[in-house]
């Protein structure tokens, strides 16, 4: 085949947000109908804060009915032909398109301001729309369950269950556990188990943080008080990294992949140019120092190096790569590597997916591109490349254009 099998580890789907109504049971319709208006002024200060109107508009001007591809089943299509993407993994939306999924629920699920029978209630809105969604075309999207884990354990063991029984295929787990325990706690061990023994990958997506730390209370931009605080953008893309990467932190030291080693974990849009020096200095932590052998023992319940279980549990999402990031699998693991078109937000690669993919794994063998692009991806989702091979064929980018 002269066309690459091409898998996005990174889109996102939402309904416009009155249409979320619709998938929640019942009881809690009314506090829909009351949470909704506040929803959408809040979203609209985070719009604010987060995208330049001018540069937002002018992206989005002649694209307007593409970008209806966040929920409509038609126009999606159309735009994942278009980029050449076979297979698409598919986390909630929020910002971009103002349709989060209602009551904190989404792929943030924070644990503060929110009422947990609520962000669940939300939570099973979500799961129940994204398993039409893939329903509508099953070969070609790959949906995940947003699982509010930290409030409930049996809860989310349990959703889990239904979640893959109603066709998705992997869940969604909140990044920042707030006051709560964390995930190194032996509590969520029956979390593991049931995505270990369901093949169901434990998804991390980059974007929550302690965000009024950086931006200040959000009613006083919300009410046009102030504006945000000189830097406070360019400290937060400096650390927020650093609160999605903390989940792999707990939960190699935790032991848990030596519990469940074949647990799949994917931090998602994270970023992957702090990889190289994480990988080393968790190693350095491992090693038994001078600086460290009056700490105690803290690494004989391990059979492996912290990286070890990186390499061989998690994969790197890596949406909005730059120019030659494919390189960075040199000390990385080519392997831990899934490219992600991030549709349908700007910081992504659509429109112009074909030209951009091509950037990023510049200077990589074919092996390599053929990994990061949709490979790494079979094997982690477990799909059958065969099937895949006759959408590849028809759409898939040409192999010519990456010599």
């Amino acid at each position: 085949m002269d066309r690459h099998l091409v898998i996005s580890s990174d889109c996102h789907a939402g309904l416009p947000p009155e249409q979320y109504r619709n998938y929640l049971d019942p009881q809690y319709r009314d506090a829909f109908d009351h949470a909704l208006p506040i929803q959408v002024e809040m979203t609209k200060t985070m719009e604010k804060s987060f995208l330049i109107d001018d540069i937002n508009a002018d992206w989005r001007e002649g694209h307007e009915k593409a970008l209806t591809g966040a929920w409509d089943d038609g126009e999606r299509t159309k735009v994942m032909d278009g980029d050449g993407i076979a297979v698409e993994v598919i986390f909630p939306d929020g910002i971009t398109e103002q349709n989060a999924p209602p009551f904190g629920a989404g792929f943030a699920m924070p644990t503060g301001g929110v009422v947990p029978e609520l962000q669940w209630a939300g939570c099973h809105a979500h799961n129940r729309w994204m398993a039409e969604l893939v329903d509508m075309a099953p070969e070609r999207r790959l949906g995940l369950a947003c699982i509010p884990a930290l409030w409930d354990v049996e809860q989310s063991v349990r959703e889990i269950r239904r979640a893959n029984e109603n066709g998705l295929r992997g869940v969604i787990f909140p990044p920042m556990w707030g006051e709560l325990p964390a995930y190194h706690h032996p509590k969520y061990d029956p979390l593991w188990e049931v995505c270990q023994d369901l093949d169901m990958p434990v998804h991390f997506h980059i974007g929550p943080s302690p965000i009024e730390e950086y931006f200040g209370p959000l009613s006083e931009l919300q009410s046009g008080e102030r504006t945000p605080p000189t830097g406070a953008m360019g400290a937060y893309l400096t650390e927020v990294v650093w609160w999605v990467s903390r989940t792999a932190t707990f939960m190699i030291w935790g032991g848990v992949f030596e519990r469940y080693p074949r647990l799949k974990m994917a931090i998602v849009e994270g970023a992957i140019d702090w990889v190289p020096d994480y990988l080393r200095l968790i190693d350095v932590r491992y090693e038994v120092t001078p600086q460290a052998q009056k700490l105690g023992d803290y690494i004989s319940h391990l059979s492996m190096k912290p990286s070890d279980y990186f390499r061989r549990n998690i994969r790197l999402g890596a949406a909005c790569m730059s120019p030659g990031d494919g390189k960075l699998g040199a000390t990385i693991g080519s392997e831990c590597i899934m490219w992600g078109s991030d549709y349908p937000h700007p910081e992504g690669s659509w429109p112009t997916t074909r030209d951009q993919v091509v950037k990023a794994l510049a200077g990589l063998s074919e092996d390599e591109v053929v990994a990061q692009l949709g490979g790494n991806a079979v094997e982690f989702y477990s799909l059958d490349a065969e099937k895949l091979a006759p959408i590849a064929a028809r759409i898939g980018p040409e192999k010519a254009c990456f010599s």
